[in-house]
């Protein structure tokens, strides 16, 4: 099990990649975010007080540097691996200059043939949330080291790096 304190402490436009379900970035931030899934039973699911919109990361139909932040919360797990780069691409395109990414997710080694799964208990600005998220795919390794190459790729600047057993945070900074 793995514990996420996130407090509010962005200011401005905030793109939630796969931000569905639970939807814990929108409850943190409310009408700042603009969440986005693929899935819209997902985008169903997730708690009102922000926008919502079924739309594929990979191929985003916002504006250049529309965001001062983006964020992919136990998001990339989802996405296929092979799709990571082209996402990547997008969030760099949406994210204004000197605005930065937020990645919390999971090393993945294997979940296939036994699925992966991972357990959260997240303090969201003061309201608890108990979930947990897996995946069953035969292609799915994930490392943090992989996703920092991939943004390093699109000249996003590792800021911080955090680790808690197999999770981790990342802070990546577009260039100004």
């Amino acid at each position: 099990m793995k514990s996420v304190i996130l407090k509010k402490e962005f200011s401005g436009r905030i793109l939630d990649i796969g931000g569905g379900g639970e939807g814990v970035i929108g409850r943190v931030y409310g009408a700042q975010v603009t969440a986005i899934d693929i899935s819209p039973e997902e985008l169903a699911e997730a708690p009102g007080g922000f926008e919502k919109l079924v739309m594929d990361a990979g191929n985003m139909t916002f504006p250049d540097e529309s965001f001062d932040h983006v964020t992919a919360f136990f998001s990339f797990l989802f996405i296929p691996k092979a799709d990571h780069k082209q996402v990547i691409s997008e969030i760099t395109r949406v994210l204004r200059p000197g605005g930065t990414l937020h990645i919390w997710d999971c090393e993945i080694a294997s979940a296939y043939p036994e699925p992966f799964t991972v357990e959260l208990d997240i303090d969201a600005d003061g309201v608890p949330i108990h979930t947990t998220y897996g995946i069953v795919e035969q292609d799915c390794i994930q490392t943090a080291k992989g996703l920092i190459a991939l943004c390093a790729q699109e000249k996003l600047r590792l800021t911080q790096k955090e680790r808690t057993g197999n999770g981790f945070y990342l802070r990546l900074e577009k260039g100004r």
